[in-house]
């Protein structure tokens, strides 16, 4: 209970507002939300920003549905636009999602990147400005190929799992030669 209101108490000190808080001001959210920590939705303008279905924010995910970057210009405006997320799309650490833009579904986005335009459904797409890289066939395709070759570790290997200190030092030796991957 009390490390529960400590971690709200420090989100809050970040400038992390609840996902209710959003939900309340217009965000609309579809089923199998997850957002890890740290990341930011804009919150003065959360109605402009509709995420879909069995989607993940992974740390440090920026959603803005604004640009004030006119406020000091003779024009003393903000931009603003809405910011679209389909299904079934994961976003990697540390992306920024610009507004006016739709995400397609079935898409990941990789981590770092600078969502500045639409991405297609089906789509992985990655890097500052972001450009797709390939479909979600092609990449599925090519990991099953790796996948072949390389350790794939059971659910168990998870710290929220009980991975032990023994998993923990085979999973470092096995991952020395390469990518590996958790089922």
């Amino acid at each position: 209970m009390i490390v529960s209101k400590i971690k709200v108490f420090l989100k809050i000190l970040r400038g992390e507002k609840p996902l209710e808080t959003h939900i309340k001001n217009g965000l609309k959210v579809g089923k199998n939300f997850r957002m890890q920590e740290h990341c930011i939705i804009d919150y003065s303008h959360s109605w402009l920003i509709n995420i879909g279905d069995n989607v993940e924010l992974a740390p440090k995910v920026h959603i803005l549905a604004h640009d004030g970057s006119l406020n000091r210009t003779s024009l003393k405006c903000t931009k603003i636009g809405l910011v679209t997320i389909g299904n079934n799309v994961f976003v990697g650490a540390g992306t920024i999602i610009l507004p006016n833009v739709r995400i397609g579904n079935n898409v990941i986005i990789g981590a770092g990147s600078v969502v500045n335009k639409d991405i297609p459904d089906n789509s992985v797409a990655v890097g500052n400005p972001i450009r797709i890289i390939s479909n979600i066939e092609e990449y599925e395709k090519k990991n099953a190929e790796i996948m072949k070759e390389r350790p794939v570790f059971e659910r168990d290997w998870r710290l929220e799992n009980g991975i032990t200190v023994i998993q923990k030092e085979e999973m470092i030796q096995k991952l020395k030669g390469g990518i590996g991957y958790l089922k």
